[in-house]
């Protein structure tokens, strides 16, 4: 049983981490720590967590010996220095995404833990979840064919959410492009097992979106020729579709990336609806520690490796170079195993 300490106990570890723990099979919360001293121990109380274990830093987390890995879910703009204190404590850590504020920060996280012989993760939660692999499995065996569109969305209605500082660009790294289209990216690369070359993107902020955008539009065009296209917004209806249309079919699927409802999944071809299958992504976090835990363990590898954040990382610092530039921009990608980058 691996005995995970959360850095940053806020929002997302209440609504979406602990009921994860809650299904996990093979681990769960010892430690926890917030800024705040009396919200640490309050949480702490509030999920049956000793006292001596809520901590006021994440540095303080990383010391006590009851904690074999950390999961990091602070503020963006801490995600640096978080996973490096893990990885100088000689402890597995799993970072939220975006993994950090531009990809030199994902770079140092990466090559810290490869110089400890430390694990280090991304929490792409959308990879453990069944839709996306049955959008993968499908793909592959050539139900639609050769995918020529793709689309991802992701909004949410954000005005007023209780995460302020993601309207605070020297802390969130940037809007919606950042925080949920990170998601679509990571979906699409899983999905087409394929990798963006180019990026185009519009965005619009408003009077209460702060520095960062409150709605984007992307296209992407993929290496091997699939063009996809990616809307994101904090002022829209919740919703999350999925589609690609192939030469010989499309696979579509309403809120196909949400956790909390069935997602039905569809097959048509030629005009006509040919196959359906219903899926749940309610164990997708469960899913997700478990896999983690796994690896601290040494049993398997964990299938989102910090290297896939930083390679998220590129593209959406790409993204953002486009917003301002009004161009489209190219997308560098890894040209070997120690991590360099190249066009």
């Amino acid at each position: 049983m691996i005995r995970f300490g959360i850095a940053g106990f806020g929002l997302h570890a209440v609504r979406r981490l602990m009921p994860g723990f809650a299904l996990a099979r093979n681990c769960k919360v010892v430690a926890l720590s917030r800024r705040d001293s009396d919200k640490a121990r309050e949480a702490a109380r509030q999920y049956g967590i000793p006292h001596g274990f809520a901590f006021a830093s994440t540095e303080e987390l990383c010391r006590c010996p009851e904690v074999d890995a950390v999961l990091v879910t602070t503020p963006n703009a801490c995600h640096l220095q978080d996973v490096l204190t893990a990885v100088a404590a000689g402890k597995p850590v799993l970072c939220e995404k975006p993994m950090g504020m531009d990809a030199d920060e994902c770079r140092q996280m990466v090559e810290a833990a490869g110089r400890a012989s430390v694990l280090l993760g991304v929490a792409q939660v959308f990879r453990f979840e069944e839709s996306t692999s049955r959008f993968r499995e499908r793909l592959a065996a050539g139900d639609i064919g050769r995918p020529i569109f793709a689309r991802a969305e992701f909004s949410y209605p954000g005005s007023g959410h209780a995460r302020t500082w993601l309207y605070n660009r020297s802390i969130s790294g940037g809007g919606p492009i950042a925080d949920v289209g990170v998601h679509c990216l990571d979906a699409l690369r899983y999905i087409l097992q394929d990798e963006p070359r180019l990026v185009s993107v519009v965005g619009r902020s408003d009077e209460g979106s702060g520095d960062v955008e409150a709605a984007a539009a992307w296209t992407l065009e993929f290496r091997r020729g699939t063009l996809a296209t990616v809307l994101v917004s904090t002022r829209a209806h919740y919703r999350t579709p999925l589609e690609i249309v192939g030469d010989a079919g499309v696979l579509r699927a309403d809120d196909a990336l949400n956790v909390e409802r069935l997602v039905k999944l569809e097959l048509w071809r030629d005009g006509h609806l040919v196959a359906e299958e219903t899926v749940s992504n309610q164990l997708a976090y469960a899913k997700q520690v478990d896999a983690f835990a796994a690896a601290v363990e040494g049993r398997e590898e964990f299938p989102v490796p910090g290297r896939e954040g930083w390679q998220n990382q590129i593209i959406l610092d790409a993204a953002y170079r486009s917003l301002s530039s009004e161009k489209s921009e190219p997308i560098p990608v890894f040209a070997d195993d120690a991590g360099r980058q190249s066009l």
